[in-house]
């Protein structure tokens, strides 16, 4: 006699001479065709790229690491960082002005990412890099008065700080939008309840808004790090030697214009994976609070394969 059981196991037996009915395989032919349609076009793509010489790949070869190009990488990721560094103090700063309550702060703060937001960043470029044409001389002073100290413009603005101000400022008009997105995503309570604590506005704004406002700021701010890092090709205009710069260098010479835009290329998407890896740990550090607790990748995969009848290990595994 069966015993009894609960409601849900017995919505799972199956009916009387169901076991008799073999079970049909999914059978899907259009994915099949789709993984050999991938496949030939795949080896006809790494066919092309091994057996054709005009890419060059004994120049890539002769070059990846050559010291001009390893400095131009290195003035590449500097370049990144100050700017970026600039751009996030910046829209740090003006996210907090457009929230402030004064009109006239909020106004200018809005002006600022207006101007800077509405112009594209190469005619900015070129506007820093040309900026003695307007002003040969800027000096510092009495408004609409003497001045105390003059400097010449093209001894201040040199090719590298042209290039730190375009970069910088046209950044920190994107972060300020970023940065006020996340202060808005925080709940308005836990500013009251810390204002009902008695604490200042600038320890509100250090201790409880902005680390909580970091779980929105940090992916767009790492998807602008990496598009920063590609921008500063544009800076080949200002004849600021950076990775392209140093390649667009090296070809004029020897006219392997090909094997050295790949060279260069590489090392972007070298140093691009890098960053990608580095905001996914970010991420994962500002979003700890919120992950769901749940099996690791080992306890699924393990869970996956006893369903398969396979024994998988799982010691060691850390959440």
């Amino acid at each position: 006699m069966r015993p009894a059981t609960a409601d849900s196991e017995q919505a799972v037996i199956p009916a009387s001479g169901a076991h008799a009915q073999p079970v049909v395989k999914l059978r899907h032919p259009i994915r099949w065709l789709s993984y050999i349609v991938i496949a030939v076009l795949a080896a006809m793509f790494v066919n092309t790229i091994v057996t054709n010489p005009n890419f060059g790949w004994d120049v890539v070869g002769d070059y990846f690491t050559s010291a001009r190009i390893l400095d131009g990488l290195l003035k590449t990721l500097q370049l990144t960082a100050i700017a970026m560094t600039l751009g996030i103090i910046l829209g740090v700063g003006l996210a907090v002005m457009r929230l402030s309550s004064n009109p006239a702060v909020s106004g200018l703060s809005w002006l600022y990412i207006w101007f800077f937001r509405g112009t594209p960043i190469f005619v900015q470029l070129l506007f820093w890099g040309y900026i003695s044409a307007l002003y040969p001389i800027i000096s510092l002073g009495v408004p609409f008065g003497p001045s105390f100290v003059a400097f010449d413009t093209n001894v201040l603005i040199t090719p590298v700080m042209a290039a730190i101000l375009g970069l910088g400022l046209n950044e920190g008009a994107y972060m300020a939008e970023i940065v006020r997105a996340g202060i808005l995503s925080v709940d308005k309570g836990q500013t009251e309840a810390a204002q009902a604590l008695g604490m200042k506005r600038g320890r509100i704004l250090r201790q409880i808004v902005l680390p909580q406002a970091m779980r929105v700021i940090i992916p767009p701010t790492g998807n602008n790090t990496i598009s920063m890092l590609k921008t500063t090709s544009l800076v080949s205009v200002l004849a600021f030697p950076e990775l392209l710069y140093a390649a667009q260098l090296i070809y004029s010479d020897n006219f392997e214009t090909i094997p050295l835009l790949i060279t260069a290329s590489i090392w972007y998407i070298i140093v691009t994976s890098v960053l990608t890896v580095g905001q996914y740990y970010i991420e994962r550090h500002y979003s700890r609070s919120e992950r769901l607790a749940g099996p690791g990748v080992l306890s699924r995969l393990a869970e996956l394969q006893r369903r398969r009848g396979v024994k998988v290990s799982t010691e060691g595994e850390g959440r």
